[in-house]
């Protein structure tokens, strides 16, 4: 029983954390409070928000359709125009944009927050610029570097840059230099493997043109580096923080000079990291046109904001309902399942901000919706426990021989909710994909609450004096 206290206690601090995570306001101000009377220094609670999809916090929705009609991959190719424009979505600093292949030759691109869609949609339809930089000479580097020193001194001052004369070179990657090879010049990267160690590698093809300058190029940069940028950007992720941006630099060595067209690229790179760099390459040669968007709808955040109240408000009602109906319906057993589900609610809601799930409407109405069926496991529970009293046994062996009798049943039902989930999530829509994710995180947190939470409120709280009692069961 001692071991059982102990669980209880490590649920309630559970319940509490995730409860404060989930909506810190009010004990920050709280401890902004006692900073102040008492002179503490105690920290805040981390207020992380919420990320809020297109429905809710307002912005644009554009469809795209390419031109795939001289294209054999038509899946490589429009892979490929996706990353291309996530990439610029990226770049635009778009929150939690949204990227996705619609049918066979359909692109969806949902802007959280964008005010400016004229922009936007001038930044989707540039052409992809593919580009091989070589190095800068000792002596041209330091140029620049001093360049961009002078610039953050004036900056620094509050003066006007444009009066530093040759200001613009401040503006130059000081390492490397822009060549006359673009993507223009590459007709194909492919994904090949060395016959003696079986290491991938990435095999470039250039058009007559580009090998006659790629030729020159590698002539005068023999162990040398040659950097890769598409849209100005390193085209991999080299430092392994899960994004693309300046930080990150792509710069194969050349060995030798290079005829035919021709090149291999070699390093340690994974089969992975080999096929997502060629699909970059072969982005940035893409000859797939979008031009301007076939749909485009522009949503308010007045709208957003309104519908999310409305929301919250159904949410509340909701859990009030339930928890009545349990209350009602099984007394004490139900009035702890309504606890249990007090704390279901505040570990997802937490859940949404750890992940982080990007919430919508239809992944509000899924979490609702799992509100609804985080209790169905407990009446099954309670049902079987309402047997096993009938059929005479102790109150601490009803509870055990319904949690165990009604197990195969929750189990059964709530793995097949789980399929439907799948289901939706990877054959459906972006709009159903938010409602399936929701609904089947909700389906799995409800089973701890129900089976671990509510089993150890009752082998606390429901004990001998609960016997002579039994109208609270």
């Amino acid at each position: 029983m001692q071991q059982k206290y102990y669980i209880f206690i490590a649920v309630l601090i559970l319940a509490v954390l995730a409860g404060i995570f989930s909506y810190p306001n009010y004990v920050n101000k709280a401890i902004d409070y006692l900073n102040s009377k008492a002179g503490w220094t105690l920290w805040h609670f981390p207020e992380k928000p919420y990320i809020l999809g297109l429905d809710l916090q307002g912005g644009v929705q554009l469809i795209y359709q390419a031109d795939l009609s001289s294209v054999e991959d038509k899946s490589g190719a429009m892979a490929g125009l996706r990353d291309v424009i996530e990439r610029r979505v990226n770049m635009f600093g778009v929150s939690e944009p949204v990227v996705q292949i619609q049918g066979q030759d359909r692109l969806l691109v949902e802007l959280p927050g964008v005010t400016d869609v004229k922009q936007a949609i001038d930044m989707i339809g540039q052409t992809p610029y593919l580009e091989f930089d070589e190095e800068r000479t000792a002596e041209e580097a330091q140029q620049i570097i001093d360049k961009m020193k002078e610039v953050q001194a004036v900056q620094d001052e509050g003066g006007d840059i444009t009066s530093i004369e040759n200001w613009e070179l401040a503006l130059q990657n000081p390492y490397y230099k822009p060549t006359e090879l673009t993507g223009k010049y590459l007709t194909k990267a492919n994904v090949i493997f060395d016959p003696t160690t079986y290491k991938p590698q990435i095999e470039l093809r250039f058009n007559d043109e580009g090998a006659k300058i790629f030729e020159q190029i590698t002539e005068r940069n023999v162990n040398k580096s040659l950097a890769i940028f598409l849209d100005g950007a390193s085209i991999i992720d080299t430092n392994g923080d899960g994004k693309i941006d300046v930080n990150d630099l792509y710069a194969p060595n050349v060995q030798e000079k290079i005829s035919g067209g021709k090149a291999v690229i070699t390093g340690d790179m994974s089969t992975q990291k080999a096929n997502e760099i060629a699909r970059r390459l072969n982005s940035g040669a893409l000859p797939v046109k979008i031009g301007s968007p076939i749909s485009q709808e522009t949503v308010g955040p007045t709208l957003g904001y309104a519908s999310l109240q409305k929301s919250l408000l159904a949410g509340i009602f909701g859990l009030l309902a339930v928890v009545v109906f349990m209350v009602l319906i099984y007394r004490l057993p139900g009035l702890l399942a309504s606890f249990a589900l007090i704390i279901y609610v505040a570990i997802v809601l937490s859940l949404f901000k750890l992940i982080p799930v990007t919430l919508t409407l239809a992944g509000i109405g899924g979490f609702i919706l799992s509100i609804g069926m985080a209790v169905d496991a407990n009446i099954l529970i309670f049902a079987r426990m309402k047997e096993e009293i009938k059929a005479g046994k102790g109150l601490s062996q009803a509870i055990d021989e319904g949690f165990r009798r009604a197990w195969s049943s929750i189990r059964d039902s709530n793995f097949n909710s789980l399929i439907v989930c799948a289901i939706l999530f990877f054959v459906a829509t972006s709009f159903i994909k938010g409602f399936a994710f929701t609904l089947a995180l909700g389906i799995i947190i409800s089973l701890f609450s129900a089976i671990f939470i509510t089993r150890i409120f009752l082998q606390v709280f429901v004990g001998k004096w609960t016997e002579k009692a039994k109208w609270l069961l």
